[in-house]
């Protein structure tokens, strides 16, 4: 070999060692265009969204401390409490009244003092009653006050209080107890001893108001799948008025469509031959109806989402903001989200934008479920948001958010990663042109939206709450529903009210009606309401007058009073519906952002119910009311359990006000009438399961403000469309290198319950 050949070879070999050199150098290391980008602060100056925030840990264990300390009675933790005890119930935000929260947000006025809200009920008095007092200042409380009766007009009596996880503890024991006085009967119709039976509770309790008597159904327990599809036939109904529990008693039985006056009364008649009695066996876990176990092996990953440079949204104590929007946002233990000082490019839009209620309302021919009304604020809709479950609830990048709560319990609990927040591609364009005419170039925008979303589980139904901002100025609100059905045993003429899903169990049929309160600030907090549909002409053709033409016109209307702008749930409302400023754009309409709301609900209950005035707000699909400070929800948690005599009656907010320049709310009804299907098992499905509403921007711009967003595209016949320069799009397959180090699946949602 020459010694040229050698020099050559040596010299390769060194420039191979020196490439390898970089190679392992700038491993691991990110490429300039994959940095992570921090996004724009809004103009909003720092803590100033904690006026609005949840309370911490430590501000609820310091409202415990002084309350336990000066109200001068015996407080036995709620977890334990009898009825007969006093106990404190829940601590929450009290949340600052709006004109001193304007006052420090936007007139540099002093911050309100951060108060806690805390209900007590006192079952160890004279006249129990259920007590509300506000606490502060935080985080080191000096004040209580009773805002009872100044909410209310009077105080709580003490049947309306919501079930405590002990009362159920307490109930099952007693159920329990029943059971034993039948023991052939249970081991020929269940083969059970009814330690493997579970209790669903029904609501409300009775037919008066002073009643706590409750049904209760039962089902087989099936351990890793949902028993509520699986009714053995079976409900008791429990007399549980009584402040001393060895008082309570089973008041009547029901099995397959007959009436006992006891379960010994049943146990007579089924050794005596006469009780017609369905044999069902306990179901094993790998065949029983509703199991959720995979089927099939896992296959290749689907699409997976990710951010090349980091989010583009930026969360910072309770305030999130994203490209022009800012929200602060929230969890109330019981009416679960709400959001706050909604603002885009810096003008408020939203005031309050919050969740009121979910009524859940069925048909049977049983008679726990024919009884049923679930008014789920009242068990605790943000109460049981569990953790989320990166990847599948929301996607696996998303920022997830600890809620924490005091309820039941004298310390704090924490429902960890139960809130999300994360930027949405919807594989749909926002807008779009192709023009092939005159000149020929193409322009769009992608549909990215910020999406704030937690989920409750409330028994067996699960809500997904979505509230979605969108590039165009918009607000769109929607919930999901998902989870079992609940269902009764099938007998009789159990089709009546729904439909058959497995041997032995009735889909009942129900309606979801969700209520939602959003305070609108259009362009400051004075507005009117303004309506606007079509109608037709029958004009002489100008250019053909022995012709007529039918041409549509604009029919504009401004509402004055609140009557006018209730409108009843399911009626013609008009297509457009306005809350209008007294201000004008560019073009000299008035800036306005418009409801619309998308909803297929069922039918609200009768009105000559005894229990309507209860749900009164579901009379309405858009009801809009002067802002009174006196009228901050539309139902109360104590509606569930008194519906005779509620505490909140949404009917009283509508006494003929004028609405013309005033603070107004809209209040909005969505829902669905849900019939049970075969395909509803093992769980509803999302599809075709959602309603919601939007808040669009109507004027209020003098163009769309997403012409603005730095992810336009556009290019022209005469550009390169593959440059990266002149099209962002031909960008993204070196982005597509910047794939997310995705951290380990973590599921810690177990471990509170």
């Amino acid at each position: 070999m020459s010694l040229k050949t050698v020099l050559i070879l040596l010299g390769l070999a060194l420039a191979t060692i020196f490439a390898l050199v970089c190679v392992l150098l700038t491993r691991g290391t990110t490429p300039r265009s994959c940095q992570h980008l921090h996004p724009e602060q809004e103009d909003i100056e720092d803590g100033q969204s904690l006026v609005f925030a949840d309370l911490t840990p430590e501000e609820m264990s310091q409202v415990v401390r002084y309350l336990r300390g000066h109200l001068g009675v015996p407080l036995v933790e709620a977890s334990r409490a009898k009825p007969s005890d006093n106990c404190i119930a829940s601590v929450d935000l009290q949340v600052p009244a709006k004109a001193e929260v304007l006052r420090f947000l936007d007139s540099g006025g002093a911050r309100p003092a951060r108060e806690a809200l805390a209900v007590l009920y006192f079952g160890n008095q004279a006249e129990p009653n259920v007590t509300e007092y506000v606490v502060g200042p935080l985080p080191t409380p000096a004040y209580h006050r009773d805002v009872t009766v100044h909410k209310y007009g009077g105080k709580v009596p003490y049947h309306r209080r919501p079930v405590t996880a002990k009362e159920y503890m307490d109930i099952n024991a007693l159920v329990q107890r029943e059971l034993k006085k039948a023991p052939r009967f249970l081991a020929a119709c269940c083969e059970s001893d009814g330690t493997n039976l579970v209790i669903l509770t029904t609501a409300p309790r009775g037919f008066k108001s002073g009643d706590r008597m409750t049904w209760f159904v039962l089902f087989h327990n099936v351990a890793g799948t949902g028993y509520y599809l699986s009714p053995v036939g079976l409900e008791v109904l429990v007399d549980h008025g009584d402040l001393q529990v060895s008082r309570w008693q089973l008041h009547k039985v029901f099995y397959n469509g007959r009436y006992f006056a006891s379960t010994g009364d049943l146990e007579q008649e089924f050794v005596a031959g006469v009780l017609e009695v369905i044999r069902l066996k306990q179901p094993q876990a790998d065949a029983v109806l509703g199991s959720m176990r995979p089927r099939r092996t896992p296959e290749s990953p689907g699409p997976l989402q990710f951010e090349p440079q980091g989010p583009r949204y930026s969360v910072r104590d309770n305030r999130i903001t994203f490209q022009g929007w800012s929200i602060a946002f929230g969890m109330n233990p019981n009416t679960g989200p709400r959001l706050f000082d909604v603002r885009y490019r810096g003008e408020r839009i939203v005031y309050e934008l919050s969740l009121q209620e979910a009524l859940a309302l069925y048909g049977s021919n049983c008679p726990g479920g024919m009884s049923t009304r679930y008014l789920d604020g009242s068990f605790g809709i943000g109460r049981f948001a569990y953790e989320l479950v990166q990847g599948l609830d929301c996607p696996y990048t998303a920022t997830y958010v600890d809620q924490h709560y005091l309820a039941e319990a004298d310390t704090p609990k924490t429902n960890q990663n139960s809130l999300c927040i994360f930027e949405h591609d919807s594989a749909l364009p926002l807008r779009r042109h192709f023009s092939d005419s005159q000149s020929l170039y193409y322009g769009g925008l992608r549909k990215n939206t910020l999406v704030i979303r937690t989920i409750s589980t409330l028994i067996n139904y699960d809500y997904i709450w979505d509230f979605m901002f969108h590039g165009s100025g918009a607000v769109e609100v929607r919930v999901h529903a998902t989870g079992y059905i609940s269902s009764s045993f099938f007998h009789g003429r159990g089709t009546d009210y729904g439909n058959r899903v497995g041997p032995y169990t009735l889909g009942t049929m129900h309606l979801h009606h969700i209520h939602y309160k959003v305070d609108l600030d259009v362009d400051g907090q004075l507005n009117s309401l303004e309506t606007q549909d079509m109608e037709y002409e029958f004009v002489k053709d100008p250019w053909s007058t022995q012709n007529t033409i039918e041409r549509p016109y604009l029919r504009r209307e401004r509402l004055e009073k609140e009557e006018e702008a209730a409108f009843p749930l399911n009626a013609p409302m008009p297509r457009y519906l306005s809350f209008v400023s007294p201000n004008p754009n560019k073009w000299e309409h008035p800036r306005s952002y418009r409801i619309q709301i998308i909803s297929f609900a069922g039918k609200h209950l009768p009105t000559n119910s005894s229990m309507e005035r209860a749900i009164s707000w579901g009379r309405y699909q858009l009801a809009v009311t002067r802002r009174k400070e006196e009228e901050p929800t539309s139902t109360s948690i104590y509606n569930q359990n008194d519906p005779w005599s509620p505490t909140v009656a949404f009917a009283d907010f509508i006494n003929n006000e004028t609405i013309t320049n005033q603070d107004l709310v809209a209040w909005i009804t969505v829902g669905f009438l849900h019939v049970p299907h075969a395909e509803d098992v093992p769980n509803t499905v999302t599809v075709g399961n959602g309603v919601g509403f939007f808040l669009r921007p109507y004027n209020y711009f003098s163009e769309d403000p997403s012409v603005d967003s730095p992810d336009s595209v556009y290019f022209s016949s005469e550009q390169d469309a593959g440059a990266c320069g002149a099209n962002p799009l031909a960008c993204l397959s070196s982005a597509a290198a910047c794939a997310p180090r995705l951290p380990p699946f973590h599921f810690g949602g177990f471990l509170n319950l």
